[in-house]
């Protein structure tokens, strides 16, 4: 029982970062399975759907109230310990896209690039991608503005002029330096 593990939205000024935990069947057949940031949006969801069909699986957050109390860094990897515990069975061993571990009592190792080399971080990278996602789709209905549904809540042109224009919401990151410079004037 090898669970993979990767986030979604360490970068971005707005929304939660998300992370899931996925452990793939010995012989799970998902064809296609790599790095969500190389796969289509049509392709993640349908892998999506399979993965969560066939595989151990869950999903866990960290608030932007939570990264900005403990840093994006504290937050991520407190995410992946509710990951792996919320996984319905303990994995025998844990593989971590990235270069760091969160301190827990898990076998695990990191694995840089680990989401185009192990089926199973590669299926939580999709399943975290695809729900961070949805999350931002949403936030956009009520902040509209900031154009949610296309950017995600990176810092990009668009949500920077809107940032500017119209400031931080509750979902902005008060700790990342676009959103802190701008509070300050």
């Amino acid at each position: 029982m090898i669970a993979g593990v990767d986030e979604a939205g360490r970068g971005p000024l707005a929304g939660p970062v998300v992370t899931a935990a996925v452990i793939l069947p010995e012989n799970h057949a998902i064809i296609g399975l790599d790095d969500s940031k190389k796969l289509t949006a049509k392709a993640r969801a349908r892998l999506e759907c399979e993965i969560m069909d066939r595989a151990r699986f869950s999903i866990a957050q960290c608030s932007e109230a939570e990264i900005d109390e403990i840093n994006i860094l504290q937050a991520t990897m407190l995410a992946m310990t509710r990951a792996v515990e919320g996984l319905n069975i303990v994995p025998d061993h844990v593989l971590v896209d990235g270069n760091r571990l969160p301190k827990w009592g898990f076998s695990a190792e990191a694995v840089v690039g680990g989401d185009a080399i192990h089926p199973c971080i590669s299926a939580a990278s999709i399943l975290a991608k695809e729900f961070r996602d949805r999350l931002m789709i949403a936030a956009a209905e009520q902040y509209p503005q900031y154009g949610w549904e296309r950017n995600k809540g990176y810092g990009t042109s668009e949500h920077l002029a809107a940032l500017r224009q119209y400031g931080p919401t509750p979902l902005h990151r008060r700790s990342f330096a676009p959103v802190s410079q701008l509070e300050l004037l």
